[in-house]
């Protein structure tokens, strides 16, 4: 047994401090809004928006509110808009306390790949580079291995870098990780999952 996709984001909304200012990347980290108490942080997303609610119920989606995934979302009350300069701004000047981002690869120093697969179509590396780079705590959200059984918590990442030792935490279908520098430390396993499963699934010594 190992955490669903649902469990990883319930998982992750346990990291985020009352009242803090949040970025959920696109993709995985979404979910995440959906396991958050009304009320306890602001949600951020770089489009243009703070105080993203819940995805919208069937028949009640507005064309106008979207995330950066281009997903129909909510506005809780007190959200606001603006444009993509000033939310860039926010990013920037170390504003958003906490992003959650998914990844391809992170490394056992904290370095994280996520916008690029060698040899892949490249779409830009976006506003990754900036999250990653500008946040206070950066969480990533991930399979542990790739469809073909490769790993994606290794050594060193050897896709193309969003960015270098940012990484606080990583959290998987196998459970959640630290990365030490050399290693990563095993925090919490998902239920059912040893110790030696872990390990074999990791490309980094797993302490």
């Amino acid at each position: 047994m190992t955490f669903s996709t649902e469990d990883m984001a319930r998982r992750a909304s346990k990291e985020i401090p009352a009242g803090s200012i949040v970025n959920l990347g696109i993709g995985l980290p979404t979910q995440v809004a959906d396991y958050l108490p009304v009320g306890h942080a602001w949600l951020h997303s770089e489009n243009g928006l703070l105080g993203t609610g819940p995805f919208p119920f069937e028949g009640e989606e507005d064309p106008n509110l979207i995330n950066a995934g281009k997903q129909t979302v909510t506005v809780l009350p007190g959200g606001s808009t603006f444009d993509s300069a000033a939310s860039f701004g926010m990013i920037r000047g170390g504003h958003v306390d906490v992003a959650i981002l998914g990844a391809m690869q992170v490394a056992a120093n904290g370095d994280i790949a996520n916008w690029a697969v060698p040899g892949g179509k490249v779409m830009g590396i976006g506003g990754a580079m900036d999250l990653a780079s500008g946040c206070k705590n950066v969480i990533a959200m991930m399979q542990h291995v790739t469809k073909k059984n490769e790993h994606k918590l290794v050594a060193r990442c050897d896709y193309p870098l969003t960015a270098t030792r940012v990484v606080t935490l990583v959290i998987t279908d196998l459970g959640v990780f630290a990365p030490t520098g050399e290693a990563f430390r095993i925090v919490e396993l998902a239920p059912g999952v040893t110790r030696e499963q872990a390990i074999a699934a990791t490309g980094a010594p797993l302490v």
